[in-house]
């Protein structure tokens, strides 16, 4: 393949830059370096997401990608996929990586479309970009085996037979010296709908943009199968027209994967003039999604996780609130708040616990839980920062206390990425005194 695996926060020369190597600063073609400046420049003048930014290595140009991971595909073809950094700590190389990338999408808002198994067994072998074509072109072949939906639709046409209704006006207007023509109106069924439109439409981008031999030739038999109906020239508008009609439910994935395609819905590397189609994905949104969606699961079933509380305000100023509180999660048993968490995507360093390093934490992180604590815990319980589990942080850190908030607690835990848990320690106790008047047990996994 043309192009080149990298991880987050990686930075990449042009290969013109001299002395540069592949060992410790990453090369990209001249023309593709360029490019990259090119958007960097762009998506700061215009203030979109920060998905790249421009910096210097050994006194070089270069661009640093940022907590975006998945692919960046430049105009003349040339791919970057960024993997998550985790990676690099957890071990695996590449392929668990990506397998990893996957496994935590599937807990994405509108990207758990993707059959986690197959993708999964895919990633071993080939780049993520391939990977979500060959999704998409499995969910398609389902659709072709299931057999495309047409409709009848209404026409209108000048006949050499009747046909439908004869309309009268037209007729007499078109056809008054033609014995031989029939102006009329009549139902025809065809399977030219929004639909399968837009599925063609996404065919025919995946064929410009697939390099795996073998999806190329799946893309090509199903393109076949759609030979007849017309690719979407306005996906926007055709999505709109999309009818969920009873006995459609299999169309379902086809069109999340289409919609994706078409409607460039991550994070993009351009405006739509450019063909560089890209998949890219906040790893903070990506993490978030996966601690809530398991750790939902540890929970005894007295408790609630809700995710993205907005119940509170920093402050009031002439009657109006100001600086809404947006903790991720927000535990919850009936209407009362018992635990707040901020996920964090970030590596820690727990044998760093020196003054200067601090464990790699925040002080923005600790400000922002002590407002989330005294907002919805009235500044009495525990509140929660989590981050990834790795070889370099393995278990809770001691307890923060809060000199002037004495029943406030800051607990730092590890989020294990394989085995889907929040791991506590024997001494940690999470609202263990909310938890024991309402007898609802264990909150936390701990380890054995």
């Amino acid at each position: 393949m043309n192009g080149i695996t990298i991880y987050e926060f990686d930075a990449l020369a042009s290969e013109q830059s001299d002395g540069a190597s592949s060992v410790d600063l990453p090369c990209v073609p001249t023309e593709v370096f360029e490019w990259l400046e090119a958007q960097c420049l762009r998506t700061s003048a215009a203030g979109d997401a920060v998905w790249l930014k421009l910096t210097q290595r050994r006194g070089r140009r270069a661009v640093q990608v940022t907590s975006y991971v998945g692919v960046i595909r430049a105009p003349n073809g040339y791919q970057i996929e960024v993997l998550p950094k985790v990676g690099k700590a957890i071990g695996g190389g590449a392929a668990e990586a990506r397998r990893l990338l996957i496994d935590m999408l599937c807990c994405l808002q509108g990207f758990r479309h993707i059959q986690t198994d197959r993708a999964r067994l895919t990633a071993a072998r080939t780049p993520l970009l391939e990977v979500f074509i060959n999704e998409f072109l499995r969910a398609v072949e389902h659709v072709v085996k299931r057999g495309l939906r047409g409709d009848y639709t209404s026409r209108q046409d000048n006949l050499h037979a009747l046909r439908g209704k004869l309309l009268i006006a037209p007729q007499l207007r078109h056809n008054l010296v033609r014995a031989d023509r029939f102006f009329t109106e009549h139902d025809e069924f065809s399977t030219n709908r929004p639909e399968n439109r837009l599925i063609r439409a996404a065919l025919r981008s995946t064929l410009a943009i697939a390099r795996s031999h073998d999806n190329q030739r799946l893309a090509r038999e199903l393109a076949f199968a759609f030979a007849d109906i017309p690719p979407s020239c306005a996906p926007r508008i055709d999505f709109q027209r999309v009818r969920r009609d009873r006995g459609m439910d299999y169309y379902g994935d086809a069109l999340a994967w289409a919609r994706l395609i078409l409607e460039d819905e991550s994070p993009l590397t351009g405006p739509k003039s450019h063909t560089a189609p890209s998949l890219l994905f906040p790893m903070e949104a990506v993490f978030e999604a996966f601690v809530a969606k398991h750790l939902a699961r540890q929970l005894p079933r007295s408790l609630t996780l809700k995710t993205q509380a907005r119940r509170h305000h920093l402050v009031r100023h002439q009657g109006q609130s100001w600086f809404q509180l947006k903790p991720d999660l927000l535990i919850r048993h009936g209407e009362r708040d018992l635990v707040v968490l901020d996920t964090k995507w970030k590596l820690l360093d727990g044998s760093k616990a020196n003054g200067t390093d601090k464990y790699g934490l925040s002080q923005a992180d600790f400000y922002q839980l002590q407002a989330y604590g005294q907002g919805y815990l009235d500044g009495q319980g525990e509140v929660v920062l989590i981050y990834p589990k790795t070889d370099t942080f393995q278990q809770a850190l001691p307890v923060f206390e809060f000199p002037k908030i004495e029943g406030l607690r800051l607990w730092v835990l590890p989020f294990c990425l394989t085995s889907r848990a929040l791991i506590a320690s024997e001494t940690t106790c999470l609202a263990g005194r909310h938890l024991s008047e309402t007898s609802a047990g264990t909150l936390l996994e701990r380890p054995r």
